[in-house]
């Protein structure tokens, strides 16, 4: 069988591909037919994903539990390989832009679904059995969703309200010092910080602030800033409606079906039961009491004077009539 020339120019940007950076042709031959062919589960690496979880009890539903969270994730890493593109590339076209946007949208919508589905996955008292054996581990502790915030917003878009316009102009340091997070993760009786946000900071103070440095001139909000002089009045107009619904995903929706699934497992008359890391939770989590907007450009002074509230009520209401 004779080879086609499209095969045979295929063949010779390859190997110009390799002798470019000074490595020989036939030693990458050599090595390809010594390969085996691939097969899904190595790929994917299925035995390694199926032993990652590692019970720490034996109650039955806490690998459920488990596999829950590591789902949650993985749909992080997802929206952080698309929030990187995104900054990676100063010259993306609108279409590009809103693609990606929207990538991370469908993500978190597949997150609530997973989470809704958690919310009536397990059942309450099994739940309550092996909690106590996570402390003090807390969901509060996901690095990869704090890096989804830097990557999306101006990092004084994080910072409590009432300290915005003394740290404007202040460094990223000095904001960072002050992120909303840190004074949310604070045990609900004594207002000191929970043990569970010591460790955290402990861990990863250091990657989050060259995260936010790195974030600093490339986040979601600059690259829209960049693009806005490129788009059309309909792409601009689709365009805002990704970043709107990304900052209603990311900082509403998301946090409510958290808040859902804790106030299903956590809730107990008179007195609902502390989060695993002593976070307070009841505060911590509703959007209506950490007001988080990462575009507030975008939203009217109604909208986000409103921020959340439909949505708790909603739900509030939901929760009461179902206990």
């Amino acid at each position: 069988m004779e080879w086609s020339p499209e095969l045979m120019r295929k063949l010779e940007a390859l190997r110009a591909k390799i002798e470019a950076t000074d490595q020989d042709f036939e030693t990458y031959v050599n090595g390809w037919q010594l390969q085996r062919f691939q097969n899904y589960w190595d790929y994917i690496q299925l035995d390694t994903l199926l032993s990652l979880q590692r019970p720490t009890t034996e109650v039955e539903d806490e690998p459920i539990f488990i596999i829950y969270h590591q789902i949650t994730e993985l749909y992080f890493k997802l929206a952080r390989i698309e929030i990187d593109a995104i900054a990676k590339s100063s010259d993306s076209t609108v279409p590009e832009f809103i693609e990606r946007v929207q990538r991370i949208n469908r993500y978190f919508g597949a997150l609530r679904g997973s989470f809704g589905v958690m919310e009536l996955g397990m059942k309450k008292e099994e739940f309550l059995a092996f909690r106590d054996a996570l402390a003090p581990a807390s969901g509060f502790q996901s690095v990869q969703y704090r890096i989804i915030e830097l990557g999306c917003s101006p990092l004084i878009n994080l910072v409590p309200e009432n300290l915005r316009e003394s740290l404007n102009n202040a460094s990223i340091e000095k904001q960072l010092e002050h992120i909303y997070w840190k004074s949310g993760a604070t045990v609900e009786d004594t207002g000191k910080p929970a043990y569970t946000a010591t460790q955290f900071i402990e861990k990863y103070w250091d990657d989050l602030l060259f995260t936010a440095e790195a974030y600093e001139h490339c986040n979601i909000w600059q690259r829209f800033q960049e693009l806005q002089s490129k788009a059309n009045t309909e792409e601009l107009a689709e365009v805002k409606n990704a970043l709107r619904a990304l900052d209603l995903n990311v900082n509403v929706n998301w946090p409510l079906q958290h808040y859902k699934t804790a106030v299903r497992y956590l809730s107990k008359k008179p007195t609902d039961i502390p989060a695993t890391g002593g976070t307070n939770w009841q505060k911590y989590l509703p959007p209506r009491f950490q007001r988080r907007i990462f575009f507030p450009e975008l939203w009217t002074e109604q909208q986000k004077a409103e921020w959340g509230k439909s949505w708790v009520h909603e739900v509030l209401a939901e929760l009461e009539g179902a206990h």
